[in-house]
């Protein structure tokens, strides 16, 4: 009965420490990681050039790990599809901008679809992404408001990238 007692309480020691978000990898992880595996590549190229067959050896394992380091960091940070539903249930306000209708009718988008002008004017888009939880739009890619969804529209050649329906209340 005691080792459980002892278990358990152990467990409710480090569940708080464990239970942080996996997203929560700050950019200083990030950047230490890139090092590290830049460095370990320098060490391999430089064991390649004049080391014996176990230093290359060594160093292609480490070479390895720092990769796949620097790999699950990449895969923590990127953007989750429902990142934004749990900042989204606490902070109604934010996303409750009231029945919003285009001059346009409704129309479900999906990604790979043409898109005219009008659909993505600049008067629709999203100002700032960050402040709803989106990713960032990346060159001539934008965030557009259509009725309650959101569309990741390229503007270049008109295309959706991404859609998220019922986005806003």
């Amino acid at each position: 009965m005691r080792k459980i007692i002892l278990a358990v309480l152990a467990a409710t020691v480090a569940v708080p420490t464990m239970a942080a978000p996996a997203s929560a990898q700050s950019a200083r992880e990030l950047r230490r990681d890139r090092a590290e595996y830049r460095d370990a590549r320098q060490e391999y190229n430089r064991a390649l050039r004049y080391g014996s067959r176990r230093d290359i050896r060594d160093e292609r394992r480490d070479l390895n790990r720092a990769r796949a380091d620097y790999r699950q960091t990449l895969r923590e940070r990127q953007w989750r599809r429902d990142d934004w539903r749990g900042y989204r249930n606490g902070h109604r306000n934010l996303y409750a901008r009231g029945n919003w209708n285009a001059p346009f009718r409704y129309q479900a988008f999906r990604p790979g679809a043409a898109v005219g002008r009008p659909f993505y004017g600049q008067r629709y888009w999203v100002s700032d992404p960050g402040r709803y939880r989106l990713p960032p739009a990346r060159g001539a890619q934008r965030w557009v408001r259509h009725y309650d969804d959101v569309v990741l529209v390229d503007t270049r050649r008109g295309r959706v990238i991404d859609v998220v329906r019922n986005f806003y209340w």
